[in-house]
């Protein structure tokens, strides 16, 4: 089964097992992780705000405009790693992906 290796906003390190080919914000809500979704994943609200570590991130479609737009408008700690974890489809060459929740913002 894929996994996901998530740290969430307290620190606290979570295994996740992948089940369906969905989003990455999908899969840690289902978890139970702090991921609001406020848009249901539409790309309007950046409360899905994850930072991805390497080699993963490279392993991404790049960053849309409107992607990159939405965290700026939100007020969020943007990093070189940031992404909205709607955007992120799940794919098999993910498997073992390593992310952390970024902080509210």
């Amino acid at each position: 089964m894929a996994k996901i290796f998530a740290t969430d906003r307290d620190g606290t390190k979570h295994e996740i097992d992948v089940r369906d080919r969905s989003t990455l914000m999908e899969i840690l809500k289902q978890a139970g992780l702090s991921i609001e979704a406020l848009c249901s994943g539409c790309c309007q609200c950046a409360t899905c705000h994850v930072f991805i570590e390497e080699p993963w991130l490279s392993k991404l479609k790049p960053q849309t405009d409107f992607e990159l737009a939405t965290l700026e408008g939100e007020g969020s700690e943007i990093r070189s790693d940031s992404r909205l974890s709607c955007q992120v489809k799940w794919l098999a060459e993910l498997d073992g992906i390593v992310l952390t929740v970024a902080p509210e913002a």
